[in-house]
């Protein structure tokens, strides 16, 4: 019996030792941590360079409350982040993990425009299906229903337009005009509910969870940016997930040069050695509202040194490694595997990402887009074949999080080919062990 509870009763092991993409159970078993925990574990486990950052740290200090003290830790971290960040955002803002990000971002966001007597303006459009963390703040700008609807009465519901799923809707994503086609319903939407009101747009560069690595089509990053510009809407780039080298650049939206407001960063940027995570805001709006009186939001640990020192050493390792670059090359390399799989199994009918945030999507029929029954809940059942051959993967729905199953596979940006040969040749066993539990649909194999 355990005192503890999550989300689930899915029993696991006892972990006993984690190195590099791989994990130990206390059961004697071997896991590849193909999806680097919740994608965090960007660098791998156990990295050398920062546990001994860390132990280095400890030795000075491990907590100086951030209203007392300046620490070398957080002005190192904040001064490598700022010349990481685009032009014109300089100014960073430590925090825990994701929500708290997303959360500081729309506060920012919100306080500066009343520093500019624009106090009409508070509604943040954000999209669907679309996650932006757990707190009620981070979820009245989420797109999931099973995750907010729980919790509706309790929040301020946001705007939403549709993700731009074009795969779903039959259109071409390298077609320019259906990157346009999405970006026009964010400049309609902003009509719908009067600009004057609108505050902010979000949005993931490469989806997450709840849209499993969707790339944007052609041309729509660089025309939310116009609209946003047009209309004096904030734009904030979500990038928990894709900040941090995954998809091949540091910040997922440089695939697309294109330059937000205010960032939200976390996950990989701990790399999973800390509870770790900054917002970035461009230097003019920070100066607005710290000139109007500061900045009226924060967390115990924001900036804890302990945190930042660990920061610092995994920003280290990913230059000094080149791993942004190794997620670029090993990217290409898992979406050929992940392509080869889906020649082999009719159950794959999609494979998407940018360098190591990849995923496949389950589907009864390529042409329809059918997804499988929601019932037979895919998302976990496949996931728990893959755990127990070894391999972890990461899984939500990708419509609304009702139905359509997918998986991310993002393994830690050291993973090489034999690797990823180990991945896909588990990936293989578990697809086709599940496809025997469900020969209504494609019949034996």
């Amino acid at each position: 019996m355990s005192n503890l509870f999550y989300q689930t009763k899915s029993p696991r092991p006892v972990l006993e030792r984690a190195e590099g993409i791989y994990m130990w159970g206390k059961n004697g078993q071997r896991y590849i941590d193909g999806s680097s925990g919740a994608m965090v574990s960007n660098i791998g486990h156990s990295n050398p360079a920062v546990l001994s950052a860390m132990r280095e740290q400890m030795d000075s200090s491990t907590f100086g409350y951030r209203l007392h003290f300046q620490t070398e830790s957080s002005e190192k971290l904040a001064a490598k982040t700022a010349a990481l960040a685009p032009e014109g955002l300089n100014k960073v803002f430590f925090v825990s993990g994701g929500s708290e990000a997303v959360e500081s971002a729309l506060k920012m966001a919100r306080q500066y425009a009343l520093t500019k007597g624009q106090s009409q303006r508070y509604k943040v459009i954000s999209r669907y299906p679309s996650y932006h963390g757990c707190t009620l703040g981070a979820l009245a700008i989420t797109g999931y229903t099973p995750m907010t609807a729980p919790f509706d009465p309790m929040m301020q519901n946001m705007p939403k337009v549709a993700a731009p799923r074009a795969y779903l809707d039959g259109l071409n994503a390298d077609d320019p005009a259906t990157g346009l086609h999405y970006a026009n319903m964010l400049e309609d939407k902003i009509l719908e509910e009067g600009p004057e009101t609108v505050l902010a747009f979000i949005v993931e560069p490469v989806g997450g969870a709840s849209t499993g690595a969707l790339v944007p089509p052609a041309g729509y990053m660089q025309h939310i940016r116009e609209i946003c510009t047009q209309y004096d809407v904030l734009l904030i780039h979500d990038e928990v997930m894709t900040g941090g080298g995954r998809t091949g650049r540091f910040f997922g939206a440089e695939h697309w040069r294109t330059t937000p407001d205010l960032i939200a960063l976390s996950k990989g940027f701990g790399g999973g050695y800390v509870p770790l995570g900054a917002m970035v805001a461009r230097d003019d709006i920070v100066e607005a509202v710290m000139g109007a009186g500061g900045f009226v939001h924060g967390f115990t640990y924001a900036g804890n040194p302990l945190a930042c020192a660990a920061g610092c050493a995994v920003l280290d390792e990913i230059e000094a490694h080149d791993m942004v670059g190794n997620a670029e090359r090993m990217g290409d390399k898992l979406a050929e595997r992940l392509r080869g799989l889906m020649q082999r199994y009719p159950l794959i009918g999609d494979v998407r990402g940018k360098g190591l945030l990849t995923a496949f999507e389950l589907m009864t029929d390529r042409t329809s887009k059918a997804p499988l029954p929601s019932e037979l809940n895919a998302h976990a059942r496949l996931v728990d074949i893959a755990y127990e051959n070894g391999l972890i993967i990461y899984s939500r729905r990708t419509r609304g999080g009702a139905t359509g199953d997918h998986f991310l596979v993002c393994p830690p940006m050291i993973v090489n080919e034999p690797q990823l040969d180990e991945i896909t040749d588990i990936l293989d066993r578990s697809l086709k062990s599940y496809m025997t539990e469900i020969p209504q649909f494609f019949g034996a194999i």
